[in-house]
């Protein structure tokens, strides 16, 4: 796909100097430094799989639940994949209202955190970490987190505590939204949508993928 983009650019560029239109050198080295820096910025884009093979440990053998390790003991599945048209799963403590703030968040599966961000708004703490499982990348996403505890570009392991269960800022009750997407690196999105392309259940995949 980025090989794709840089001949497209190139095409354009060409074009470009070639218009009948007579175009300035200024124009024309402006161009060239677009298509400088887009060929920069889609190089620097990481290959994951290449990434994560480069240290086969860090390839996932299989996922567990992110709470109550390693069968979400304590917890229940409050608004399940695609109720209301859910992309996700709210992960909620069994006390109700905000009892779970605070609790630790855990890793689902053997990975590499490609990004930690506030989003703010309904999103708040964001980790997403990408999983090389049977030769396929997945990602996690987990959200509205409170104590973030571990910073991106690094590897991770399977059950390694990555963050506690926020509220958003007092948006909501306290709980985690996790997400499993077997597109890496899509937009942060909306949370909710009919059309599913790119995101998977997360209950049924980690149940289906247990080691």
């Amino acid at each position: 796909m980025k090989y794709q983009l840089i001949y497209c650019l190139f095409c354009f560029v060409v074009l470009s100097c070639n218009n009948k239109t007579k175009n300035t050198d200024s124009d024309n080295s402006n161009i060239a430094e677009v298509l400088k820096d887009t060929i920069i910025e889609i190089e620097q884009q990481k290959d994951y799989k290449t990434l994560i093979l480069k240290d086969t440990t860090f390839i996932s053998e299989g996922f567990d639940f992110p709470v109550g390790k390693p069968n979400a003991k304590g917890y229940y599945n409050a608004q399940k994949f695609q109720e209301n048209n859910y992309l996700g799963d709210d992960w909620n403590g069994v006390g109700g209202g905000n009892s779970d703030l605070g609790d630790p968040i855990y890793a689902i599966a053997n990975g590499y955190i490609s990004e930690v961000k506030d989003y703010e708004g309904g999103w708040g703490n964001v980790i997403r970490i990408v999983h090389l499982h049977n030769n396929q990348l997945y990602e996690s996403l987990y959200a509205h987190c409170d104590s973030i505890l571990v910073n991106s570009n690094r590897f991770i392991k399977k059950g390694e505590q990555v963050a506690t269960i926020g509220n958003c800022n007092g948006a909501y009750f306290a709980h985690l939204h996790l997400e499993i997407r077997n597109e890496v690196d899509l937009d942060i999105g909306g949370g909710y949508s009919e059309d599913t392309t790119g995101y998977l259940d997360p209950t049924d995949f980690i149940k289906k993928n247990r080691n």
